[in-house]
């Protein structure tokens, strides 16, 4: 397949989506390759006027736990009419505060919900809180303000090959991402974490969305509330 840049891609994408309603067709998506999705779609809702230019109201939520046993709901790759499945984890995006409302918008790429559903109904929906479920499958979520992630994310992309060096999934066709540091491979980073990582919510943890770069670590009943605290 043709390799053509990502600011090629974003102007195509911009030029199809500036006439009509966006449409979850309208972005980036490589199966398997969820973190790189949502990286595109950060640029590309603030490049086409949805989000804010800089990114200042996204924010990237990486889905994991320490086993890499995440279980979801409404997911397409799902091979059950509920659309449930087990993910290694999983990542997407939240806008806050969108068009002036005080409530928040989920942005997944692999879910069947409205696009974009909004927190409440994702929660709901997507993560069902209310089951009861093994205590090794609890999801927790890494919270990283998008600017920052999108400044120092970085992917070679070497967790999707086999032992043979054989890829696992087709990767995308634009080059790897790099972080502006020079770093070539930092996701282990992103989605290792776990019940350990958590920490109370408050002013601190408000303050360190905005200046660490790999965010917060939060707990499911800790999700919606952050997002209430957050200017």
């Amino acid at each position: 397949m043709e390799q053509r840049s990502v600011a090629t891609l974003e102007v195509l994408i911009a030029s199809t989506v500036s006439s009509r309603s966006i449409d979850v067709s309208d972005f980036i998506h490589t199966p398997c390759y969820c973190e790189e999705n949502v990286y595109q779609l950060c640029k590309t809702l603030s490049s086409i006027g949805v989000a804010d230019a800089d990114g200042s109201d996204l924010f990237v939520v990486f889905i994991s736990n320490d086993n890499k046993k995440v279980p979801l709901w409404h997911q397409k790759a799902s091979k059950q009419a509920d659309g449930f499945i087990i993910w290694d984890y999983h990542v997407v995006c939240i806008q806050k505060n969108v068009e002036g409302k005080s409530s928040c918008c989920v942005w997944d790429l692999d879910s069947d919900l409205p696009f974009p559903s909004s927190l409440s109904q994702y929660i709901s929906e997507a993560i069902q809180p209310s089951l009861q479920i093994y205590p090794e499958f609890q999801r927790f979520f890494r919270v990283v303000h998008a600017p920052l992630f999108l400044r120092f994310f970085a992917s070679d992309r070497r967790h999707m090959k086999d032992s043979l060096g054989e890829w696992i999934a087709h990767p995308p066709t634009y080059e790897p991402i790099f972080c502006e540091d020079g770093t070539v491979h930092n996701l282990d980073v992103y989605f290792k974490f776990g019940e350990g990582d958590v920490r109370d919510i408050g002013r601190d943890s408000v303050d360190k969305i905005f200046s660490e770069k790999y965010g917060v670590v939060l707990s499911e009943s800790q999700l919606e509330e952050f997002f209430s605290l957050i200017p």
